[in-house]
């Protein structure tokens, strides 16, 4: 991401993908990261394929994902109304078609709920309730911390699911063992993708991405580094190569 740039009091406009993705997003609270980035590209999503994004925020996630893959059909749910209308003014400022339905992961509204779609994708909150530093802003707290168990999005994302269709979900390592035990069996060909900030480091978070109702054995792939180096020694950007392809160039993260 470039650096914010000077916008409308109270919000940031900033730069993704090189340039393809304008975003309007707090200057304070829950902004981007490399997070929705790398799900985004995660997405093994074609032209007319239909994608459901749970806590879409400002529209990241759905508005990379859908610069990349040009007529894709992506619904974003978000609980916060600040957030959701974020999104849709996001989704102007691109000229991006993205639907954006204020709602709640464990009550979704009923124009979502009848339907199902070819892929499902999500930033689950990060700390379980009562886990991690409170963060000082409200909608922060939200995207960080769950008020709905990880278990509950995890069985939304699959009850709108189709059979044969992918999920796809972004997490800390340290919660890996509640997300296998929230699919059970109703996922297979689970690829895991650990995400290491350097070599030799231990990998902080994961990609996880599977089909339902498959029945292919689980797969833990070999680490996705996004630093080179051992440490970060200057003010500049030291992804490698394959990272930058993917946040700086729009490419895919084939899993």
């Amino acid at each position: 991401m470039s650096r914010p740039a000077r916008s409308e009091e109270g919000l940031t406009r900033d730069c993704l993908l090189g340039g393809r993705v304008t975003l309007l997003q707090p200057r304070r609270g829950y902004r981007a990261t490399t997070d929705p980035l790398l799900l985004a590209a995660a997405v093994p999503a074609r032209p007319g394929d239909s994608v459901l994004e749970l806590g879409c925020g400002v529209g990241t996630a759905a508005l990379c994902l859908m610069r990349r893959v040009p007529g894709a059909r992506v619904t974003g749910v978000e609980l916060q109304p600040d957030y959701a209308a974020l999104a849709r003014r996001n989704a102007a400022l691109n000229d991006l078609p993205l639907e954006v339905v204020e709602g709640d992961v464990a009550d979704l509204p009923e124009s979502v709920r009848q339907r199902q779609f070819d892929h499902v994708m999500a930033n689950p909150p990060w700390f379980p309730a009562g886990g991690g530093a409170p963060a000082v802003r409200d909608d922060r707290e939200l995207g960080r911390r769950e008020a709905t168990p990880l278990a509950v999005w995890i069985d939304t994302m699959l009850r709108r699911l189709r059979s044969g269709g992918h999920l796809v979900l972004i997490q800390r390592t340290e919660r890996l063992p509640d997300v296998l035990a929230a699919l059970g069996t109703r996922l297979g060909a689970v690829r895991v993708l650990p995400l290491v900030g350097r070599a030799g480091r231990p990998a902080e978070r994961f990609i996880l991405l599977g089909r339902k109702d498959l029945r292919t054995p689980f797969r833990l792939l070999p680490p996705f580094i996004l630093h080179e180096g051992a440490r970060h020694v200057a003010d500049r950007d030291d992804f490698t190569a394959e990272a930058r392809a993917i946040l700086r160039g729009g490419g895919a993260l084939d899993i």
